[in-house]
């Protein structure tokens, strides 16, 4: 399963373009300059590794105060820090390329019992185009588990 959380590159029109050519396969991009989102944790960061590493993000960094997950060729911070307002209004969105098959392997880790969070809500499509299954984690952030279009040059 091919995923993209967003990103932002300085050469991301260029890798795009490389992509959709299939000069590049859009996992390595040859600039090293991203941006990337740091999420909140309630519970503390060991308490909220549990859902991510389930869902299938790697974890790549595990230190005191941060721990870096990484999927497919992008990764976000989860921090020691939590502000209520800011983490029920916060949203990631992920891109996959099978959302059947994400949503298969998201309803089989039963996230209500397991973690304690609401449940999720199945995959539909949205008036703005996209097919989007939704998340949310114990700390109260929304992911969007959104279907790649093919050929939509920013779903790359």
């Amino acid at each position: 399963m091919r995923a993209t959380v967003f990103e932002v590159c300085c050469l991301a029109v260029r890798c795009a373009i490389l992509a959709a050519l299939g000069s590049n396969d859009g996992s390595r991009c040859p600039c090293r300059h991203r941006v990337g989102a740091a999420i909140p944790s309630r519970l503390g960061l060991r308490d909220l590794q549990g859902v991510y590493e389930a869902l299938g993000f790697a974890k790549e960094l595990d230190g005191d105060d941060v721990t870096i997950y990484r999927i497919g060729s992008t990764s976000f911070l989860l921090q020691r820090y939590y502000q209520k307002e800011w983490a029920e209004n916060f949203m990631m969105q992920l891109l996959v390329d099978e959302l059947d098959t994400w949503w298969g392997h998201i309803v089989s880790l039963d996230l209500p019992a397991t973690f304690g969070v609401p449940a999720p809500k199945a995959p539909a499509m949205q008036p703005w185009g996209l097919r989007i299954a939704y998340v949310i984690d114990p700390s109260g952030v929304l992911w969007h588990v959104a279907q790649r279009r093919p050929g939509v040059m920013h779903d790359l």
